[in-house]
């Protein structure tokens, strides 16, 4: 099969979703003058080592979005597979205002170099200070990017000096409602190492 996006695909469901998978889900913490705010982004991933810099894209100029051009900065929480029904619950659509850590019963805890809340049980959480907002081709379309200036790392995950995702098994989006969790890591050498 090939279709050109512009034309559509005649499926009863968009496969673009389903390509690019698994994707990391950037549960992304916020705060402003409506209060804090908690959302998962499934269009997140890391994209330089130094100084450390992330990504995550919104459809939609969601809450996130106003609360991160407000203040210039957000909480990456990195997402565990016992997590996925709290996580599910804060992509509920609510009232503007309205703060999903307490709407989905999860705890929050301050961030050390930036002022926000952050998921207080997450195996790691990137505290980041906005570099970008970029408006991306099409209707309300946003790719914001930022400077990790602080990492938490939740002690059970660290084994032998390394930090372990066996320790939590992450949650990855796949494509429309199905998600993975990795259960399976193994090592494999580079040409050179």
């Amino acid at each position: 099969m090939f279709y050109r996006p512009e034309d559509g695909h005649g499926l009863p469901h968009n496969p673009f979703n389903a390509i690019v998978t698994p994707r990391p889900i950037g549960w992304i913490s916020s705060t402003g003058s409506q209060g804090d705010n908690l959302a998962p982004y499934s269009f997140f991933n890391a994209v330089a080592y130094v100084p450390p810099q992330v990504m995550f894209a919104s459809t939609g100029a969601k809450d996130s979005l106003h609360n991160i051009r407000e203040t210039g900065v957000f909480a990456a929480n990195i997402t565990a597979a016992d997590q996925l029904q709290a996580m599910s619950e804060t992509s509920a659509a609510l009232p503007p205002g309205t703060d999903e850590f307490t709407a989905a019963g999860v705890a929050k805890a301050a961030c050390t170099t930036i002022p926000c809340p952050r998921v207080a049980n997450a195996p790691a959480t990137l505290e980041c200070v906005v570099t970008q907002i970029i408006a991306l081709k099409g209707r309300n379309n946003f790719l914001i990017l930022g400077e990790v200036t602080g990492i938490h790392l939740r002690d059970d995950c660290m084994v032998d000096g390394r930090f372990d995702p066996g320790r939590y098994h992450p949650l990855a989006r796949m494509g429309y409602r199905d998600y993975a969790i990795v259960t399976e890591v193994f090592e494999h050498l580079r040409p050179g190492d």
